[in-house]
């Protein structure tokens, strides 16, 4: 790069960030009534701490100031003006708190919907030095073509799609049954080192964002942990289902501690690395490095990807040396324990990972063939692929847990880990292809829990239950899309002459010129 070119931060950048001029072009097309079917709402970031959000139907401008000091400071958001109606102005995380409610109003307009969190949501996202030129926020009834016309989607600051479940059980946690409340999932790791620590306030990440959820932990002593993420989950899906009978281990877990009516609130963007990432190190994307599925690499110009087969084993390459993933937190922490990171991307400091041994080109257990497959639903494992793939690497993380808790897996002797953690992936691939109200998403929720019966087994056959706390989440969660609701904003940018690079779905980056 030339000496005297574009810099962000005094460093020389090969993407720099659009003029004001580009941005107001590119605005008056993604707000103007072409786009209104698709476009939520649009934010950026004119200057540090300071923000603007806009739809169709108004405009809201922010500033985040910082407010208290010392171990007591935090961020307060002060509205700078309005015009027309402000986009982030509900907020309220019960809206849609029941699964009739949510059906009865499937893809609600923005002005019926909720933004929780909304201010902080976008905010942190340009705290990132690799962060969009605008950040669309797309509406919930639209169905992403290029995504494949998925029946279920997420990705959107809307409610029902941020929306993911939360159940917490077992040593160190109070049985309080269904309670109103939301939390966030960056508050998981904070939690889950202070239930670890006894209480103790010093058992901490070395930065956070979320807040231990102090109101659940009864002070008791906890000596291990599993963590559980059934990827893309609709939490009042899984609510009812377990209701009705269909799915006994969660109903157990729910029925012996905690679970959260109004579920556990992603970060925005509500996609999967981002929000993987911001569970384990209770951090919100625009801090933990993992800014989206896919994003540019504004210093070299270069497109960065994520979520996919092929990047999955490297994404922690781009964790800000900041954030620490709870594997190694807890290794810090508590000298001489054994963490488990399984079928995980951010597996940072663990000592057992799958990925890790992926990287290594360690062996792993291959699964059986589709029709020897163990729980899983026939009718949908044969003639769907990605059903077929996620429940075949479903029941390798099955093996690896059981293993791991009974003391031997490939061979080899392990320690009972203090921390585990188990990514479950079918939940996310069925609610995308039928929808998150479909008999697929059902059966993938009926396999995903006889699978978790293993896990509680296990835990039980090693006499470690009463000493073990479970945490079961998502990573954002499911909001059925309407068929007939499509297009892209990028190529209705490019047909007007703005150029842009859309990654991820939503982050458009405006090269000049």
């Amino acid at each position: 790069m030339s000496v005297g070119g574009p810099t962000l931060g005094g460093v020389s950048i090969a993407l720099p960030p659009a003029s004001p001029a580009t941005r107001e072009r590119a605005l008056d097309v993604l707000l103007g009534a072409e786009l209104e079917p698709i476009v939520d709402m649009v934010g950026w970031s004119p200057s540090p701490g300071q923000y603007e959000v806009a739809s169709a139907d108004g405009h809201v401008r922010f500033r985040r100031v910082r407010d208290g000091a010392g171990d007591n400071a935090g961020w307060r958001y002060d509205v700078e003006s309005v015009n027309g109606a402000n986009p982030l102005a509900d907020q309220d995380a019960s809206r849609f708190g029941t699964l009739a409610d949510e059906r009865q109003c499937a893809h609600p307009h923005r002005s019926d919907n909720a933004y929780p969190w909304g201010f902080e949501q976008f905010a942190q996202l340009w705290d990132h030095a690799s962060a969009p030129d605008l950040c669309v926020v797309h509406s919930a009834a639209h169905n992403w073509e290029e995504a494949g016309g998925h029946l279920g989607e997420h990705g959107s600051l809307g409610v029902i799609q941020a929306r993911a479940p939360f159940i917490a059980c077992g040593a160190g946690i109070r049985p309080l049954g269904m309670i109103d409340q939301s939390c966030r999932l960056i508050d998981f790791a904070p939690t889950v080192l202070r239930l670890l620590g006894g209480g103790d306030p010093g058992c901490r990440l070395p930065e956070e964002d979320g807040e231990p959820l102090t109101e659940i932990l009864d002070g008791r002593p906890c000596q291990h942990v599993i963590g559980l993420l059934w990827d893309g989950t609709n939490p009042n899906v899984l609510y009812d289902l377990a209701g009705r009978g269909e799915a006994p281990n969660i109903a157990r877990l729910m029925a012996a501690g905690v679970t959260y009516r109004y579920g556990a609130l992603a970060s925005l963007p509500t996609v999967t690395l981002a929000n993987h990432t911001g569970i384990l190190t209770g951090l919100h994307p625009g801090h933990h490095g993992i800014l989206h599925n896919a994003w540019v690499d504004r210093a070299t110009g270069d497109q960065v990807v994520t979520n996919s087969p092929a990047t999955w084993v490297s994404a922690t390459q781009w964790l800000d040396p900041k954030a620490e993933p709870l594997p190694g937190a807890v290794r810090r922490l508590f000298p001489g324990a054994f963490t488990a990171s399984i079928n995980e991307p951010c597996d940072a400091g663990a000592d057992f990972s799958t990925f890790d041994r992926v990287r290594r080109g360690q062996d792993l257990e291959r699964p059986p063939a589709p029709d020897d497959l163990p729980d899983a639903t026939e009718r949908f494992v044969r003639p769907s692929k990605d059903y077929r793939w996620s429940s075949r690497a479903d029941h390798t993380a099955v093996q690896q847990a059981c293993g791991l808790w009974g003391g031997s897996y490939l061979g080899a002797t392990w320690p009972t880990p203090k921390f585990t953690w188990v990514n479950f992936t079918l939940t996310d691939a069925a609610f995308h292809e039928g929808g998150p109200y479909s008999e697929m998403a059902a059966s993938s929720v009926r396999d995903t829990d006889a699978r978790l019966g293993h896990i509680l087994d296990a835990v039980e056959r090693a006499g470690r239950w009463d000493d073990t706390a479970f945490f079961l989440m998502a990573d954002h969660g499911m909001q059925e899309t309407n068929p007939g609701v499509r297009g892209d904003w990028d190529e209705t940018l490019r047909a007007k002459g703005i150029t842009v690079r859309d990654e991820g779905y939503g982050f458009l980056y405006l090269p000049e010129g």
